[in-house]
């Protein structure tokens, strides 16, 4: 079976990719206003209603100081995910072209190092607003870097597409549903936006690699594909939706413990989250029972 094989239709939108990502570059000194600075105290990088407390008790014993501190925190951590995964996909999609550049399609390796390019410049991008903003960086969520860094480059590059299109599409319909809202600090408005751009077609490559696989794969390789991204979506969602590393960045008693599995679990599970998720994640969710991996 031919390496990253794409339909019809699907190479036809690579092209309009290329071609779109070439006339469009993201320079890192123009794609916000870095001289305007980030004043923390005088707004809120995401709504209330969408800290991941919300809907629980605990909420309730925040302070509206901790509560505003808390809503940057998630947000940096937000912003260390794509981090996270923006300085390791580089690597690992060159590491696929290295190995199978060979077998590929001459599109199909252009828009790769296209792609490969324009991660490093938004990790440039995010390390700069976590400087000018005086914010923590998280670790990666238990198991992301192993999977980027030691068990994908081992297989087949279109698992490896699956699986960063699912990180960076639950990182991406998160961040724009909470930072395009009314009312919201004006770079990090800007910053998701920008990015924004430029990842709208890494999903849409993501997505064809994907559809174009799991229609051509024998049932053994599609089978593998699905059982992968379930697992990765199993981990990834919760791992999004609560962070216990946030209780290490506060210097004030927390009301959910790093080590409190139950009430981890209770914020995870809340109502409130659970209705955001279905909401921000719809589109992916959609996505995955379509092609019935989910």
């Amino acid at each position: 079976m031919a390496i990253v094989e794409l339909n019809d239709a699907s190479r036809s939108g690579v092209a309009k990719l290329i071609s779109s990502s070439h006339g469009k570059l993201m320079d890192l000194e123009d794609v916000l206003p870095w001289h305007h600075g980030i004043d923390r105290a005088k707004g809120l990088p995401k709504p209330v209603d969408q800290c991941w407390l919300a809907g629980t008790p605990y909420m309730d014993r925040l302070t509206s100081a901790q509560l505003h501190e808390l809503l940057w925190l998630e947000t940096a951590r937000d912003i260390s995910m794509f981090i996270t995964l923006e300085q390791t996909l580089p690597p690992l999609y060159i590491n696929y072209i290295n190995r199978d550049g060979e077998a590929m399609s001459p599109d199909v390796y252009e828009y790769m190092m296209i792609f490969s390019k324009e991660e490093i410049v938004h990790t440039l991008m995010f390390k700069r607003f976590m400087a000018l903003g005086d914010l923590p960086l998280f670790k990666a969520p238990d198991g992301l870097f192993e999977l980027l860094t030691q068990q994908l480059p081992g297989m087949r590059p279109e698992i490896g597409i699956a699986c960063t299109l699912i990180i960076e599409w639950v990182a991406e319909l998160a961040a724009m549903h909470a930072s395009q809202q009314p009312g919201i600090e004006p770079m990090v408005q800007q910053l998701f936006y920008a990015h924004h751009v430029e990842e709208a077609r890494h999903i849409a490559f993501g997505r064809w690699v994907t559809e174009s696989y799991l229609e051509r794969a024998p049932a053994d390789q599609a089978g593998m594909l699905r059982a992968v991204v379930r697992g990765l979506m199993a981990r990834l969602v919760p791992q999004f939706t609560y962070n216990p590393e946030i209780a290490d960045h506060v210097d004030y008693a927390f009301p959910v413990a790093r080590d409190d599995e139950l009430r981890i679990a209770e914020v995870r599970d809340s109502a409130a989250n659970q209705a955001l998720n279905a909401v921000r994640f719809a589109p992916l969710y959609n996505w995955l029972k379509k092609l019935e991996i989910a």
